[in-house]
């Protein structure tokens, strides 16, 4: 699981491995350590939400799902899922949660074999 962080935005994406776990287990964590602490993130199924949700508790950030989305997000090829969560103050926090896929042009090196297939196929 990727996490992409930018200003009052984030956005986690989900290789196939991720996404069965996530399926499965209805969870899943990675962690960046930075030897004294690490930065956690996640994404968690709840019942009891409609929309898409975050929190930033202890170092570690959480993306809440809707069971009714996660549940048509991992049988269907639906991409991702969008909301702005209100945070007070007439802000908001832009959530995005997708399926990765793999880069046309990987000039990266990244290992990408467990990446969704990019359906377009120029950039």
């Amino acid at each position: 699981m990727k996490i992409r962080i930018r200003d009052n935005s984030i956005r986690l994406r989900l290789n196939k491995t991720d996404m069965d776990i996530f399926a499965e287990k209805g969870y899943l964590e990675n962690k960046t350590e930075f030897g004294i602490a690490d930065f956690v993130y996640g994404i968690q199924t709840l019942e009891s939400i409609e929309n898409l949700a975050a929190t930033y508790i202890g170092n570690k950030i959480t993306v809440f799902v809707p069971s009714a989305i996660k549940a048509e997000w991992v049988s269907t090829d639906i991409v991702g899922f969008n909301y702005k969560m209100s945070i007070g103050n007439d802000k908001t926090l832009s959530i995005l949660i997708e399926k990765d896929w793999a880069c046309i042009d990987n000039t990266s090196g990244e290992d990408q074999s467990d990446n969704f297939k990019n359906p377009h196929t120029v950039c």
